[in-house]
């Protein structure tokens, strides 16, 4: 005989309350763990996080000190072989109406006519007049010349390069002593072809280069096509 002195409806009215605590303590318990779970995994997310990116931080100094060795040379970086040069203090550069005899062929400067070859990337297929070509040397411009020995091919593409510079022109030129040469006030050289690395380097170094004595002076209202 029981001595609870509950009714049973009692008694199970206050087993089955009994259960709803003993149940809600557990969720509770469990849902404790589930946050301390995911708060403890997100700070070791960002623990990983933050380490990597320290690791980052400490490795790009190192990836930067090499950034420069690795840099490509620009063309008018390198050096230019063979590369001849004149006194520019010794270039004159009066105006003249009559011919010019030059000490070197094609010339690098000098005395010239009051007007110049027109030089905004312009290739002529006759030979130009020394005093009118010298004139747009002083304007800053690069004189491509050739002879009937340098190869169709190369001829083909130093027009393509002087068709698209401004500042440029190309003729034939006979006499010479390279088939191919390239020449800037005060500045000269003999190349191999259309390819040479000088080219380019020969190009960008004095294109409007500081040579020029007359720099940002225009190179069309000349003398057009002989």
């Amino acid at each position: 005989m029981s001595l609870d002195p509950r009714t049973p409806m009692a008694q199970q009215h206050d087993a089955h309350r009994a259960r709803q605590r003993r149940d809600r303590a557990l969720a509770i318990s469990l849902s404790v763990l589930v946050v301390v779970g995911l708060v403890g995994f997100g700070s070791y997310l960002l623990l990983e996080k933050s380490e990597a990116s320290d690791q980052k931080r400490v490795a790009a100094p190192a990836e930067d000190a090499k950034a420069p060795s690795e840099e490509p040379v620009k063309p008018a970086d390198g050096p230019i072989a063979g590369l001849r040069t004149w006194d520019a203090t010794k270039l004159t550069r009066n105006h003249v109406t009559g011919n010019v005899t030059y000490p070197m062929k094609p010339p690098v400067g000098g005395d010239h006519n009051p007007v110049w070859m027109n030089c905004d990337g312009e290739v002529y297929k006759k030979a130009l007049p020394d005093v009118n070509a010298v004139h747009s040397l002083e304007h800053g411009s690069v004189w491509v010349t050739y002879t009937d020995k340098a190869p169709e091919a190369d001829v083909a593409k130093l027009a393509e390069r002087v068709g698209r510079t401004p500042y440029s022109l190309m003729s034939p030129y006979e006499g010479q002593s390279g088939a191919i040469m390239l020449t800037a006030w005060g500045n000269q050289v003999t190349v191999d072809g259309a390819d040479d690395p000088r080219v380019g380097r020969f190009f960008s170094k004095f294109v409007q280069g500081p040579q020029t004595p007359e720099p940002g002076a225009t190179c069309t209202g000349g003398l057009g096509t002989p």
